[in-house]
């Protein structure tokens, strides 16, 4: 089962070798390439840092506390 807490962006579907995407609350999408063992952000075209990851996550559990 599945609900959305957020409005996710339409524009992004899956992509071959990549897991995702994940939405986050920013707006912001990412997608985790297992090859890298890091996130990609499509709009960017570059790999996240780990912190920025870890800043996004806890976005979205401080919206599933309120």
């Amino acid at each position: 089962m599945a609900y959305t807490v957020f409005q996710h962006d339409t524009r992004y579907g899956p992509r071959p070798g990549l897991e995702g995407p994940f939405h986050y609350p920013s707006g912001a999408v990412l997608y985790y390439d297992p090859q890298e063992g890091r996130y990609y952000d499509p709009r960017t075209d570059w790999y996240v840092d780990n912190e920025e990851v870890d800043r996004l996550q806890r976005q979205i559990f401080d919206r599933l506390r309120v």
